[in-house]
């Protein structure tokens, strides 16, 4: 990885938009940081509690904000609502493509018919962000926070701070569509990327504290082995799930394509044999952000009305990371997510009548119609395999820090499939460039 960087970097095209990535991720970072008007920062810190490591930040469903969003969440900085609208809007502008013919149509337009999808797209992450922000506003004046919370400066402030929010939120779109145009890598990944790579001090620090709590240094009265033994096999999975991310991500499913010979005029044309790559990884860690967003609903919702007791209040507390019904959801989700992907993104009839205008076949295999039904076979076991991989890669660190009580590292699934994948994608994308521009003349 870091030779292809650094060949990469000798390219001055390529040196460019590395830079220009680097100059966005630097935005987005001094945006995470710079407070919205009439909130009292002390009163926030309090109330988020993120000097403790078993504060409610670490242990409800606002944690997974705060992840995404790079820390901006739990300090109500411009960029607090992160690019979740975002992921959400495509989200359901992919399901109503599929429910919805016109937009399904459209989808098929080509050129003209993306742009205007991802228009359409657009005007949604902003409603959502709207009401991502109001709902955020609600949290922060029940929990004290806003500057003013009565008479006509209320009704000044609320405006104030939720179009904040949502204009944060629309930056930060445009900001993930400006990498897609002149940086490297996808935009909104890097900058999901860029966040959670933003915690990851933060996750030392509460390794640290949980260290000196085993060895019964700091403010720990006495050492507990235990939680050293814990914190050891932490840092083991940790790296195993590291590694088998990195295997996984570059397995592929091989199907052999046999071209027959074909004579155009004087020239005869296949004749060689080839094959048809299928990733088990083929939604990469799209089924992990789609279920981790549908899962966040429910925490929004309780952002408005802050019910903490009665049974609404087991309910909201059952989507939260420490919960084992959201363990459970968030399995059958990305299994869900893995499969729909899958669906929407592979056509095996186009695939199969590809293969046939273009003389190819399967060996064994009839072209056409059974040809179609091979692939649909393969692409199903290989989906279950990839989805499979990925609901246990999210969710064994969960049932891990459940079972130890380490709460606040629960989040550390996602994240890593997140950042491995999207570091994995980033270099591919950076060598298939160096690819394009790396040739020999007719003299070399």
């Amino acid at each position: 990885m870091l030779k292809t960087i650094k060949n990469a970097w000798k390219i001055p095209d390529l040196r460019k938009k590395i830079l220009f990535t680097l100059l966005i991720i630097i935005v987005f970072r001094i945006g995470s940081v710079i407070p919205v008007p009439f909130i009292d920062t002390v009163a926030l810190q309090n109330a988020m509690g993120t000097n403790d490591i078993n504060s409610e930040m670490s242990n409800n469903m606002i944690a997974y904000f705060n992840t995404l969003s790079g820390g901006a969440f739990s300090n109500a900085t411009i960029f607090a609502m992160g690019i979740t609208p975002y992921i959400n809007s495509s989200i359901i502008m992919q399901l109503l493509c599929v429910a919805i013919p016109a937009l399904e149509r459209l989808s098929k337009e080509g050129e003209a018919g993306r742009k205007k999808i991802g228009a359409i797209t657009r005007y949604v992450t902003v409603a959502l962000g709207l009401i991502q922000g109001t709902a955020y506003f609600f949290y922060l004046k029940n929990m004290g926070i806003t500057s003013y919370n009565s008479g006509f400066e209320i009704i000044f402030t609320a405006i104030v701070i939720v179009l904040v929010f949502t204009a944060g939120t629309a930056l930060m779109m445009w900001l993930g569509e400006q990498i897609n145009k002149f940086g490297i890598g996808n935009g909104i990944s890097i900058l999901l990327f860029a966040g959670i790579i933003a915690r990851f001090p933060r996750t030392v620090y509460i390794i640290g504290q949980y260290w000196n709590a085993a060895l019964g240094t700091g403010e720990a009265n006495q050492a507990d082995p235990a939680k050293f033994v814990w914190i050891i096999l932490w840092i083991v999975l940790f790296l195993a799930v590291v590694w088998i991310i990195t295997f996984m991500q570059d397995s592929e499913r091989r199907i052999p394509i046999q071209y027959a010979k074909r004579v155009v005029g004087r020239k005869m044309y296949g004749g060689q044999s080839s094959h048809l790559p299928i990733k088990v990884a083929l939604g990469g860690v799209l089924p992990i952000i789609f279920a981790s967003s549908i899962l966040s609903i429910p925490g929004t919702i309780n952002l408005f009305i802050g019910v903490k007791e009665g049974f609404w209040g087991s309910f909201f507390n059952a989507f939260t990371q420490s919960s084992w019904i959201y363990i459970g959801l968030y399995f059958i989700l990305i299994l869900m997510f893995a499969y729909f992907y899958t669906t929407i993104q592979y056509n095996p009839i186009e695939m199969a009548n590809n293969l046939k205008s273009n003389n190819g076949t399967v060996p064994g295999i009839r072209p056409g119609a059974p040809t179609a039904e091979y692939i649909k076979k393969i692409l199903s076991r290989i989906t279950l395999i990839g989805a499979l991989f990925l609901s246990v890669i999210a969710i064994l660190p969960l049932i891990f820090c459940k079972v130890t009580d380490l709460t606040a590292l629960s989040l550390s699934g996602t994240s890593i499939i997140i950042v491995v994948g999207v570091a994995l994608e980033t270099v591919k994308q950076l060598e298939s460039q160096m690819m394009m521009r790396h040739y020999k003349g007719f003299l070399d």
